[in-house]
């Protein structure tokens, strides 16, 4: 293992000691995350539940951050999850007792992003060899790390712990985290046996030693170790890599909180209360978020349907001085950041309603979608985003790079155009397009776009890649 923290060589499932079960990392922490979360909302009763929330590790992040952080832009709470491989406790020291004295780490990170209005949410995975700048941050002994420039930003956690993570975070995103929650080992292995078990689906049977993953080819449903062992498997699943493996996590993820939530494990207090005793000792959040915050914070999202949870990894791509490393890919990353920094709170709706009605409907409005952004996939996204509005959308392909975001229209379609262009931020006027279809409406995506204006409800528009927790085990 290089001694270097900023640039670790982790062994994971290729290191050939049973023992070092370091590749799964955090992963359940989430679907523990979100059961504290998103299942508290459910409760009858705080008095029922305090015996098992009272066992939550609370820690004071906000005095090792300080005061100088991002501003929110919105009222979205952000929630970053985190794992950690430490061996300290019952029952994690069988997972390496010669590592019982190491700095812990985590491999996986996952910023859960709660839309303002309750409707959405929307967990953000950053590769563990995703290479960012890594601040200075101040320890709990008063002490500071070192000012490094760039490292692994899995590094952060073992340098300061979680708030280190968040100050690595906001640093390079420029959104504000509002709480973090972190789970050990046991945590991930008593949630999946309390919901019965997850659905998983393999392309092919797999048997391997190692981690001692053996499933066959298709459907299964696996708890406890063998669910662990399928998490942290990466050498005998897929092509091998990390971001192949978050892949198949946030699928699980995904599987895991849609059983939770449709088999009412959820809304049966009996079962919860389970849940909660068998989980809540692996957990360690902020001091500020204490059982009431998890009960509000739930209770606003108690409307949320597992259609509305979703999971990305960061755009990311090539790191140039190490194959083995990615970069943020940019503009992609910075953009992505912006529209979740962004995402709005539901507007009001207007007093007179008729006065604030289009001239031209959504639905006899066609629309024609240009990528100008350079971003692969962007015009395919916003016409999944302007057709879940409503309106008649086709692709029309790329064209030259721009910045900003505009819309042009052909004969007849001036009126339409304005229907169009009142759903985007900061866009100039409609104009008209020489050589443009008529009828038509041209919108040209430029490196500016963030969203359309939902008059609904905030969210995060559909992201290249993503997975929902309703998708098919088995989709590809």
């Amino acid at each position: 293992m290089n001694s270097n923290p900023m640039y670790m060589e982790y062994v994971d499932d290729a290191d050939p000691q049973p023992a070092r079960r370091r590749g799964w990392r955090m992963l359940g922490w989430v679907s523990i995350g979100l059961s504290a979360v998103m299942v508290a909302g459910s409760l009858t009763t705080y008095a029922v539940y305090r015996n098992a929330l009272g066992n939550i590790t609370q820690e004071d992040a906000n005095a090792l951050l300080g005061p100088n952080r991002p501003k929110k832009l919105n009222s979205a709470m952000n929630i970053l999850m985190l794992g950690s491989d430490t061996r300290a406790g019952a029952g994690n020291a069988k997972y390496g007792a010669n590592m019982t004295k190491e700095a812990p780490r985590s491999d996986t990170m996952i910023l859960l992003h709660l839309s303002p209005g309750g409707g959405q949410a929307m967990g953000i995975s950053f590769p563990r060899d995703l290479m960012v700048p890594i601040p200075s941050c101040k320890l709990k002994n008063g002490q500071r790390t070192q000012a490094q420039s760039i490292g692994q930003i899995n590094s952060s956690f073992t340098l300061g712990g979680a708030p280190c993570v968040i100050k690595t975070i906001e640093g390079f995103t420029d959104i504000k985290i509002d709480h973090f929650v972190q789970v050990d080992f046991n945590g991930f292995k008593a949630i999946t046996e309390k919901v019965g078990g997850v659905e998983v689906c393999l392309p092919k049977a797999v048997n391997d030693p190692q981690s001692k993953l053996k499933l066959p080819k298709g459907k299964s449903t696996i708890k406890g170790e063998m669910a662990l062992a399928y998490v942290r498997n990466r050498k005998g699943l897929g092509n091998g890599s990390d971001t192949d493996r978050i892949k198949r996590q946030q699928k699980f993820l995904g599987a895991l909180a849609n059983k939770s939530m449709s088999a009412g494990v959820l809304s049966n207090p009996n079962k919860m209360l389970g849940l909660l005793n068998a989980t809540t000792k692996s957990l360690t959040t902020d001091s500020e978020l204490t059982p009431q915050v998890m009960m509000r914070i739930a209770s606003g999202m108690q409307g949320m349907s597992s259609g509305k949870l979703r999971f990305v990894t960061v755009p990311w791509g090539a790191y140039a001085p190490d194959p083995n490393r990615v970069a943020l890919a940019q503009p992609a990353a910075d953009q992505f950041f912006g529209t979740v920094r962004n995402d709005k709170t539901v507007p009001a709706e207007p007093k007179d309603k008729a006065a604030a009605a289009p001239t031209i409907p959504a639905s006899q409005v066609r629309v024609r979608v240009y990528n100008a952004s350079g971003i692969d996939g962007q015009a395919t996204r916003v016409a999944d985003d302007l057709e879940a509005q409503g309106f008649q959308v086709t692709v029309g392909g790329n064209m030259k790079l721009t910045k900003t975001s505009r819309v042009m229209f052909g004969t007849g379609a001036d009126q339409h155009a304005q229907t169009l262009n009142a759903l985007i931020p900061n866009a100039p006027q409609p104009a008209a397009r020489t050589g443009g279809s008529p009828g038509v409406v041209d919108l040209v995506v430029g490196s500016d776009w963030t969203s359309l204006k939902n008059s609904k409800a905030g969210g995060i528009p559909a992201q290249q890649g993503e997975v929902k927790a309703t998708d098919d085990v088995c989709k590809q």
